[in-house]
């Protein structure tokens, strides 16, 4: 069998949520199949470093313009030239014009909810706005063509599922994401050392990814971070990641307290082999979302034994499965409220800890590149028997 891959963005050097999934399900499926043969479509980039060929698994750099041209033109050409047996799109989207199955990977519809929608209209980047217009157009197709739509939770399935009519569709599944192994405990001085210096963290910190997409929640997160010192004697910074300095002090006025820019700390983009240590030196990880479809760095949080907040709405319950504080993402004050009964309680602390731990050891890449690997295969076998009927 030959089996294309999308994996267009997985070479850029500031990888996102869709990209590392694409990115470990590669990795994963080289470790499990030595018998089928693959072809990897990517854009070139720096980041071309990421995995390597081995004897079935030929990467493929197509230079197809951006985003829309290389996915509707470059894609299914080249996936016809190498004469793929299936398609497996990554990353909510794939091509009209092709005759190849299409297996395609839909991690969420929220650009499709118009409440998201209008919020993002007032609040979201170009780029974002660019990127959800596109997949509103262009996902209501792909379902329709896909013999297979794979989504990362219950939840999100059976949203898919209402959104577009499918509730007796065999083609719609869930497929979990996993957890990379490199997210464990980081104990060692020399290493903490390291990325202490790199990235200006302080000593005492709870941790926050949140970036200008409107459903990360910032403005919540800082308002409890705000009325989290103004309750306490507390001198805990929040680190953020790679967060632009301008919208972060326009919210900062929204919240009245500008002057909180001070117990900030912005890092950057870091490399994903240096998150283990960030996580692991927090004293809570922050994932009060208003809407997720998974949670991955949930989960890495969990790994790194750090007792984490998140939020009562869509994925977040199922996939913390009881193993974190849960609150209103709508209510900064129970976010707030969540911090201090953390910090004030040893034994709760520990508790969430030790559940969290034990609940991210639930959760593997190697499994979900096994389930997708069965998939191909029932594909594969369903359209070997069309084709000689």
């Amino acid at each position: 069998m030959k089996i294309g891959i999308e994996g267009q963005r997985i070479f850029r050097k500031k990888k996102h949520g869709m990209d590392m999934v694409a990115l470990e399900l590669i990795k994963n499926l080289q470790i499990i199949d030595q018998k089928n043969e693959y072809f990897i479509f990517v854009k070139p980039d720096e980041g071309n470093s990421v995995i390597k060929e081995t004897s079935n698994f030929k990467i493929i750099e197509l230079d197809g313009g951006p985003y829309p041209t290389w996915e509707q033109i470059a894609l299914p050409k080249a996936a016809k030239k190498y004469g793929c047996d299936l398609l497996h799109c990554t990353s909510n989207t794939a091509p009209f014009f092709t005759d190849i199955p299409l297996i395609t990977i839909l991690h969420d519809i929220i650009y499709m909810e118009s409440s998201y929608f209008t919020i993002l209209n007032s609040s979201a980047s170009t780029y974002q706005k660019f990127g959800n217009i596109y997949r509103k157009l262009i996902v209501p197709h792909v379902v329709k063509k896909s013999k297979k739509v794979i989504t990362v939770s219950n939840f999100e399935k059976n949203r898919i599922s209402e959104f577009f009519g499918l509730k007796h569709d065999h083609k719609l599944g869930a497929i979990y994401n996993g957890v990379s192994e490199h997210f464990k405990p980081v104990s060692n001085t020399e290493e903490i050392k390291r990325v202490k210096e790199k990235y200006n963290l302080p000593e005492k910190y709870f941790f926050f990814l949140g970036n200008t997409d409107p459903k990360k929640n910032t403005k919540g997160v800082l308002k409890a971070f705000s009325d989290y010192l103004k309750q306490t004697d507390s001198n805990h910074k929040l680190v953020m990641l790679d967060y632009d300095t301008i919208e972060l002090n326009k919210l900062l006025i929204e919240i009245n307290d500008p002057k909180l820019i001070d117990q900030i700390i912005l890092t950057g983009y870091v490399v994903n082999t240096d998150l283990p240590a960030i996580y692991s030196q927090c004293d809570v990880f922050l994932y009060p979302s208003l809407r997720e479809s998974f949670g991955i760095p949930m989960l890495e949080a969990m790994s790194c034994n750090v007792p984490v907040i998140t939020s009562n709405t869509s994925s977040m319950p199922e996939v913390s499965g009881g193993a974190a504080h849960i609150v209103n993402p709508f209510n900064p004050e129970e976010i707030t409220q969540g911090l201090i009964e953390i910090m004030n309680n040893e034994a709760y602390r520990k508790s969430l800890s030790h559940k969290g731990l034990e609940r991210s050891k639930q959760f593997s890449w190697l499994n979900m590149a096994k389930d997708y690997l069965k998939l191909y295969e029932l594909i594969h076998s369903e359209q070997s028997k069309k084709n000689n009927l």
